[in-house]
């Protein structure tokens, strides 16, 4: 049975990417997971935690989207509840050197650009066929910063790198009551720079790009999206800003006369109660606290990023490096394994 191969890049190598990349031996979910990273500090971080893991070379220069998962029960082999086989506790590494030895939960800025290079390579093996999508590991923006290089991160990284005008930051996850997916107009700002940054354009986009993916990523025909104001209570009329008003509304009418099935603006401290959610299949929140407090509450540890608008499928944990946890074995991968999963299911759906 063949399978999506998955570029996993292991992140921050002080931080709990490498483990957590290292639960991902013997996968026998979808997809076939290949983890970018130095080789021996996998291995160091897997005898650090007493993990039986086999490290296997991984031969880059695939011609296809799509590599064999094995299929023939053998020695060494566990067959999963899909009926194929994987073999147990086997992990596909693309080693990518370190600069200097990492140790964990000590950040050295030296590492800043081979962090960097895990993405390009990522990157590059999805632009050019090898890998069908990518799925990444958390990566620590101020040590890259201190490495030299101006970092905000993976979404703004990927979309200069692609030459995206504008990506969508979107996190999703299952709760009680279904799946949530929250969208961002705005994502790494300062808060004073946000009514700025909402234009009637980006505005537009975001909504269009958003549009597109649920459509084509997720298979949803008739996406409704529910749109957040910016103001407490979506503004009061005005009394309590302008924006919805002046931008917000006009932006709304103009994409629903195009055929967008769109509600809003929604006073966001009621939005993302059941009854609303309800009505729609994603929500778009004008700024990063906004939307992403609810959800990660509602979702944590099992929760992705995804960027929607690149012209490759990225999705990605949704927590950071946790240097505290790191190198102690109690990291959760339930968000890595819900991000490589999610690529998966997104590559099948294009490959359709």
């Amino acid at each position: 049975m063949s399978q999506p191969v998955i570029a996993v890049t292991s992140g921050e190598p002080a931080g709990i990417g490498p483990e957590l990349c290292l639960r991902l031996a013997g996968w026998s979910g979808e997809g076939r997971p290949v983890v970018l990273g130095d080789r021996q500090l996998m291995q160091q971080r897997a005898d650090l935690l007493g993990l039986d893991v086999e490290l296997r070379d991984f031969v880059p220069g695939f011609s296809e989207n799509i590599a064999t998962i094995n299929t023939t029960a053998g020695p060494g082999t566990i067959k999963t509840t899909a009926g194929r086989t994987v073999d147990r506790n086997i992990l596909d590494i693309l080693h990518i050197p370190l600069a200097v030895p990492a140790q964990a939960g000590v950040l050295d800025a030296a590492n800043g650009h081979y962090v960097l290079a895990l993405l390009d390579r990522a990157l590059a093996g999805c632009q050019y066929g090898e890998f069908a999508a990518m799925a990444t590991a958390p990566v620590h923006k101020g040590v890259i910063n201190d490495a030299g290089v101006a970092f905000t991160g993976h979404t703004e990284y990927l979309a200069e790198k692609t030459g995206t005008p504008l990506v969508v930051m979107m996190l999703a996850g299952d709760t009680p009551n279904g799946p949530l997916r929250v969208a961002l107009t705005t994502t790494h700002l300062p808060l004073k720079d946000v009514p700025a940054a909402i234009t009637p354009d980006v505005l537009a986009h975001t909504l269009r790009i958003l549009h597109t993916d649920l459509r084509g990523k997720y298979g949803i025909a008739e996406p409704r999206i529910l749109v957040a104001g910016l103001n407490p209570h979506a503004g009061e009329g005005g009394y309590l800003g302008r924006e919805e008003i002046d931008i917000i509304i006009p932006v709304l009418d103009r994409l629903r006369a195009e055929g967008m099935n769109l509600s809003g603006p929604h006073p966001a401290d009621t939005m993302f109660t059941p009854p609303v959610l309800a009505g729609g299949d994603a929500v778009l929140a004008m700024f990063h606290d906004q939307g992403l407090t609810a959800l990660k509450y509602a979702t944590f540890g099992k929760g992705i990023n995804v960027t929607l608008g690149l012209p490759i499928i990225r999705t990605s944990v949704d927590h950071g490096t946790a240097l505290a946890l790191a190198g102690s074995g109690k990291a959760d991968a339930g968000s890595l394994f819900e991000a490589v999963t999610e690529a998966a299911r997104m590559a099948a759906r294009k490959m359709a």
